[in-house]
């Protein structure tokens, strides 16, 4: 049996396969946010609640993952709400951002559930995190190292969101 040849492409065909080689202004991390992820915390604060959610998870102070931080936030914990905006499917989140406005609590979205999870000193990629300042026990001591990161994070939170 002999070879088959394949045919050429016609010039239209060619034009129509051509891919836009341009580079996007999306960076990565951003590529994959849901577009209901607001308010998206800038690179700034990124920063900053990074800093501060291994901190108060170094002293026992964070919530994380939807079934523990619902549960904690039903039985009136306040704190702060950090959010993944990468999550698939949104509607696992969907809820938060009503519930923490009922209850009066800020919260902000991170692009990325590995830097949650990598922020709360897990191995495991976490949708959200919720840092509840003095813990279960509410222990003064171990709030005092990072009381002043949180309550800049809490204020820079509240302006990013109107509704506070």
């Amino acid at each position: 049996m002999g070879k088959v040849k394949s045919s050429k492409r016609s010039s239209k065909a060619t034009t129509e396969m051509e891919v836009d080689t341009t580079p996007s202004k999306v960076s990565p991390t951003l590529a994959y946010v849901s577009p209901i992820a607001q308010p998206l915390a800038d690179e700034k604060l990124r920063k900053s609640l990074t800093k501060t959610i291994k901190k108060a998870a170094s002293k026992k102070h964070v919530l994380r993952g939807t079934k523990e931080v619902t549960k904690a936030m039903r039985k009136g914990s306040k704190g702060l709400m950090v959010l993944a905006g990468d999550i698939s499917p949104i509607d696992i989140l969907s809820h938060f951002p009503v519930f923490c406005e009922d209850k009066g609590i800020p919260y902000v979205f991170l692009p990325t559930k590995k830097e949650i999870g990598a922020a709360c000193n897990t191995k495991r990629p976490t949708c959200c995190c919720l840092i509840v300042p003095g813990g279960k026990a509410n222990d003064e001591k171990a709030l005092d190292e990072y009381k002043s990161n949180y309550d800049a994070c809490v204020e820079a939170v509240k302006a990013v969101n109107n509704y506070i």
